[in-house]
């Protein structure tokens, strides 16, 4: 009896007050406060949502999306959040596919090819329970294991399956930081913040929700996350919470158990997301050299070389230019060095050129890269920027012609300038290849003569080679670059403009002109740069 009292005491007094620690107490903040510029917002961001709403579900723009509004940036990604599940969310769209096994969202896809743009939308999950989920011997990939489980936890604590809804509260709590968790209702333009998300927001401090030691066992990748966002936001004045940053370098061994296609794609993150500077710096500052992923400690290992750096900072360049950046361009660059030391081995055993590259490569790929070179375009496009590098020598012939209409040439001539910009190269090649490859194909054609002229003079000093004869139908051919003939010794002629005024003296001995005899057959074409058209004299 007294037992049962206890429990109804406990029930009205303490359970209440720890479930509002757990999921945080509800805020409704207005416009007038959070000042969020609804221009801001994504327009098909906002078509989803009305779209949901108006099915009579409930819909929030979520996450990363609604801190930068609230920081005055315009957001690259919106996420939608919502109660209705994966199911409910994709029969309300044409375009919508349900992804993922781990957690299970659809992706709303609006346009199409470059120009294509990806809602995604999740559902509500309910608060985690490690005790309440079944435990499972594998990982993520062990399907017979979780077929038909809803919520999979492994022996340390990680979840391996999340597929359990429940209310916007206990969603808020299953969130990462406390500025990730804030819910943006464009129609009423009001914030529904649960964990004081915009006071964090304001103090720029990234603070875990919940115990942190607690958040990195069910999901370790969450230390790659924390680094990311303190590297991303460092330059908004953003650092971790100390009690946040001190348990990571502890917990980095339980990112062993993660599978290595996650951990690759949380480095692309890392490094491809415009911040690969400060994520390099970030992962030094906080002990996290070493240990999460192999391709990403040799990263990090030679940040500071000088051509590794000057990718990382290029890759920075162009996502804040808005342009594409490839993992293929950038991890070819962090491992040249691999590559290079073991094709000049080659070179030095006497195997051929091409063929010592090549095997270069499969010797870099087997020791670095090992299953990643297995993701097809990947290790393909990786190989083919080394190969084509001996390529960029040859300047002579046709091969600058078919050199620079391969589909790869961009990134093999990005890698050449980078090389040049370190001083591997001479940056006169690079130059070179810039002019080519924008020119049309007449300068493209004098390049080439021009080159061809000036290895003949290498070969031969003091030989002037011979031009070869010009096209008719090219004017500007190999005029400017024939080489100048001997001077022929003549009579001194006085000039009408000299100093005494005399006209030239009729006696002086004339020049007299050699006609050179034409060729049998003729030529390309039907005179000389000489004389513009004239047989040679």
């Amino acid at each position: 009896m007294i037992k049962t009292l206890i429990d109804k005491l406990l029930d009205k007094t303490v359970r209440p007050t720890l479930r509002r620690s757990r999921f945080g107490k509800r805020e409704d903040v207005p416009v007038s406060v959070h000042g969020i510029d609804p221009s801001l917002v994504d327009g098909r961001a906002l078509d989803v949502v009305h779209t949901l709403k108006r099915a009579g579900y409930e819909a929030y723009i979520v996450g990363g999306a609604v801190r930068d509004l609230l920081l005055g940036l315009r957001p690259k990604d919106f996420d939608v959040a919502t109660n209705a599940t994966p199911e409910q969310v994709k029969a309300l769209f044409r375009r919508a596919f349900i992804i993922g096994r781990r957690f299970r969202i659809v992706h709303v896809v609006f346009g199409r090819g470059r120009e294509h743009e990806v809602i995604e939308v999740s559902t509500f999950r309910a608060y985690l329970d490690s005790a309440a989920a079944e435990p499972v011997v594998g990982d993520e990939r062990s399907k017979r294991a979780l077929a038909g489980v809803s919520l999979a936890v492994d022996a340390s604590g990680r979840v391996l399956r999340d597929n359990v809804w429940g209310p916007i509260e206990q969603d808020a709590a299953r969130r990462d930081f406390t500025i990730n968790a804030m819910y943006y209702d464009p129609e009423t333009e009001t914030v529904v913040d649960f964990h004081q998300g915009i006071r964090d927001a304001r103090k720029r401090v990234l603070r875990m929700i919940g115990d942190p030691p607690t958040r990195y066992r069910e999901d370790p990748v969450r230390i790659i996350r924390a680094v990311r966002f303190a590297a991303k936001l460092s330059g908004l004045g953003f650092k971790l919470d100390d009690k946040t940053r001190a348990p990571m370098a502890a917990h980095l061994p339980l990112l062993a158990d993660v599978p290595p296609s996650r951990l690759f794609d949380e480095m692309l993150k890392l490094l491809q997301t415009g911040h690969a500077i400060a994520s390099v710096e970030a992962l030094r500052a906080n002990g996290l050299a070493r240990g999460i992923y192999p391709l990403l400690d040799v990263v990090v290992e030679r940040g500071e070389d000088p051509f590794v750096r000057a990718a990382l900072q290029d890759t920075d360049r162009r996502v804040a230019e808005g342009k594409p950046v490839a993992p293929s361009f950038l991890l070819a660059c962090v491992l040249w060095q691999d590559v290079r030391t073991a094709w000049q081995r080659r070179l030095g055993e006497g195997v051929p050129p091409f063929p010592a590259l090549a095997e270069a490569v499969d010797e870099v790929f087997e020791s670095r890269i090992g299953d990643v070179s297995g993701r097809g375009k990947l290790g393909a496009d990786m190989r083919e920027i080394w190969m084509m590098q001996p390529r960029f020598d040859k300047r002579t012939g046709q091969s600058p012609f078919t050199l620079v209409e391969q589909p790869r040439f961009r990134a093999g001539f990005d890698f050449l300038r980078l090389r040049a910009q370190v001083g591997e190269v001479e940056e006169e090649l690079s130059h070179w290849w810039e002019t080519f490859s924008l020119a049309g194909e007449a300068v493209r054609r004098d390049m080439v003569e021009a080159v061809r002229l000036e290895q003949q003079r290498a070969k031969a000093p003091g030989k002037a080679p011979r031009s070869r004869r010009r096209r008719a139908d090219d004017p500007t051919g190999d005029e400017a670059m024939a080489p100048v003939a001997p001077a022929v010794p003549e009579a001194v002629v006085p000039s009408p403009d000299g100093p005494d005024g005399e006209a030239p003296s009729p006696t002086a001995p004339r020049k007299r002109r050699r006609r050179r005899r034409k060729p049998a057959g003729g030529g390309e074409g039907g005179g000389t740069p000489a004389d513009g058209g004239a047989p040679d004299a």
